[in-house]
């Protein structure tokens, strides 16, 4: 089937954080990480048809929607799921609170690969808990982990818990399995479990294969919770559903524990149909997405080439959020976003926000949206730059 990426869908007066948010009509936002695409129709179709029935109760989860999450691993990723490791939320950042509020202690350190997504230190500080940071080495357009310096923050003795992003957001890294066995074996080592974002699973470029921290090898899978949602790659991140997957059963007894405290524990009448629907008919939708996406990345990058030689495009293999590194102009990020929002009428994200140090130097563009839309961004900054 064929999918109109391209064409223009209005979002402004919608209630939309991501367009109504700003003061300006004009603006077009790329900041915030959600997509301009309308969803899939199986899931638009499912969504209607659940709307139809007209009355939206408290939400029972049976096993057609564990059936879905099992299927769509197995076939996709290579991950065998069972039923009993899956315990449903409202999101991944609400996942990823109660992630630490089970395996941690307040006073305990959080290890995180910096830059990183900034409701990572969010969430840590929010349970009490301190963020330690790995800072992500710059080699050639990529970036690499320091080893060295990782191990070290693993023998911490308060460091209980590493906290990883995989794909990574910001710098777009899709962590090979050598690399995520590596992270275990360390984190083995030092009696650190492994708690692993993996929300932007589905949106990986061409030559790049996403590997579930889980899936990697057995020790992975044991010393591990995974957090996941469709809500990213399928753009359904308003209806508000997630999955905390986990192997060990005293953990789960925990996290199930926690997603009682804060009160995460009920899913609306169509974030359950949402999922069935992404995961057992959208699969075609996400593989055109995908190419679309790509498309966005290489005219990025062409025009940048030609028209901001001060800017340097660093290598995207995961999710739709290009880290660009701006280090060239001599200014700071938050002052380049400020100017770009007030004279471009372009919203982008300051690195900053994804460390105070680590993330000086770059800016974050979300990709996902129309073509034209991003060409006339990128217009508008080269008029101002």
């Amino acid at each position: 089937m064929n999918y109109d990426f391209d064409e223009l869908v209005e979002r402004r007066n919608t209630g939309c954080v991501k367009w109504d948010e700003a003061e300006n009509s004009d603006v077009i936002p790329l900041w915030v990480a959600d997509m301009d695409f309308k969803a899939a129709p199986a899931i638009q179709e499912a969504i209607r048809k659940r709307a139809e029935h007209g009355v939206f109760g408290y939400t029972h989860v049976d096993d057609s929607y564990y059936d879905a999450v099992i299927s769509w691993f197995q076939r996709r990723h290579d991950w065998t799921i069972h039923r009993d490791e899956i315990l449903y939320t409202t999101g991944v950042v609400p996942a990823m609170s109660v992630a630490i509020k089970a395996l941690t202690m307040p006073g305990e350190k959080v290890l995180i690969l910096s830059p990183d997504y900034n409701c990572f230190f969010s969430s840590v500080k929010n349970n009490g808990c301190e963020v330690l940071e790995t800072i992500l080495v710059r080699k050639g357009d990529s970036f690499e982990i320091n080893w060295a310096d990782f191990e070290a923050k693993c023998a911490d003795e308060k460091t209980t818990v590493f906290l990883l992003c995989n794909p990574h957001n910001p710098t777009g890294r899709v962590w090979t399995r050598d690399e995520l066995a590596k992270m275990n074996d360390i984190c083995l080592k030092h009696h650190v479990k492994v708690v692993s974002d993996e929300i932007h699973c589905e949106l990986v470029m061409p030559g790049y294969h996403y590997t579930p921290f889980a899936a990697v090898n057995d020790a992975c899978r044991k010393n591990s919770v995974i957090l996941n949602s469709p809500s990213k790659s399928f753009n359904i991140a308003g209806l508000q559903t997630a999955n905390i997957i986990c192997s060990q059963p005293e953990w789960r007894r925990r996290l199930d524990r926690a997603i009682n405290i804060n009160e995460v524990c009920d899913l609306n009448p169509f974030g359950p149909v949402a999922l069935k629907a992404a995961y057992n008919d959208s699969e075609d939708w996400i593989d055109a997405l995908n190419e679309y996406i790509y498309g966005n990345y290489k005219f990025l990058c062409d025009f940048i080439e030609n028209n901001l030689p001060q800017w340097h495009v660093c290598k995207l293999e995961g999710t739709y959020l290009p880290w660009i590194d701006i280090s060239d102009m001599g200014v700071t990020a938050q002052s380049l976003c400020d100017r770009l929002l007030e004279e471009a009428k372009v919203w982008l994200n300051p690195g900053t926000m994804y460390g105070p140090q680590s993330g000086e130097g770059y800016i974050r563009i979300n990709l996902a949206t129309q073509r034209s839309r991003l060409m006339e961004a990128l217009e508008r900054i080269k008029k101002v730059l």
